[in-house]
């Protein structure tokens, strides 16, 4: 069993997926609890990247929960990404979600070397 800690938004949401544009990346930033309550940000993130034509990287370092529905929209982003050419990665997620994408043995699909300062605009 995991716990997390709950924390609202000001739209009393316990987590989001928020898709950001860089210059040389899309980001898709992951917090809180990631569960099916998100599949329409997932969606839309899922869009915005493809339609962007960029790497992508997913920055999962605020989760503090992950569900089949979070890995589900990992998977998927990394399927269709990767379908239209794009480089798709998920540097150094927590350990919620890492061991969740073992347990399921998708953490093949992202043993890949990047790094989210190289890829960040700050």
């Amino acid at each position: 069993m995991q716990v997390s800690t709950t924390e609202f938004d000001n739209r009393g949401r316990t987590g989001g997926i928020m898709f950001e544009e860089q210059s040389r990346a899309s980001v898709v930033s992951m917090w809180g609890e990631i569960d099916v309550s998100l599949r329409g940000e997932s969606s839309a993130a899922i869009a915005n990247a493809i339609e962007r034509a960029k790497a992508v990287v997913i920055d999962t370092s605020r989760v503090t929960f992950m569900d089949s529905t979070g890995v589900a929209f990992l998977m998927q982003m990394y399927t269709y990404g990767t379908r239209e050419g794009l480089t798709v990665t998920l540097p150094d997620p927590p350990p919620v979600v890492r061991s969740v994408i073992e347990m399921l043995g998708v953490d093949v699909l992202f043993a890949q070397q990047a790094q989210p300062a190289a890829v960040r605009d700050v």
